[in-house]
């Protein structure tokens, strides 16, 4: 009887660390999923900054919110306004992995 006591402890104890790694790995998906989103409403902000008349680099970082700014590289090519943002991860070499870009073009006035 003391033997089968034990069994649950020690299942949970084994399979703890791929319950840990599935959880990180959704987050991870998640957190890309996320950066995209905000990087495609950045840089349709900054197009539309950008068709007005207005600079686009600034109107694009404001619609960044703050942890995405220093992970954002923006760029602005002509009428084409490109924003790379690498999302959350433990490592930059992970986050490096999952960056994620959004773009959007206008035609200036």
């Amino acid at each position: 009887m003391d033997r089968q006591a034990g069994q649950a402890t020690v299942e949970l104890v084994a399979a703890l660390p791929a319950l840990l790694l599935a959880g990180y790995l959704s987050f991870q998906l998640l957190a890309a999923g996320y950066a995209l989103t905000l990087a495609d409403s950045a840089a349709e902000a900054g197009a539309l900054a950008l068709a007005s008349g207005r600079p686009a680099l600034r109107a694009t970082r404001e619609a960044l919110p703050g942890w995405a700014e220093e992970d954002a590289e923006v760029t602005v090519t002509g009428g084409r306004v490109t924003v790379r943002l690498r999302p959350p991860a433990l490592s930059d070499a992970i986050a490096e992995g999952l960056a994620v870009t959004g773009s959007a073009a206008a035609r200036p006035r």
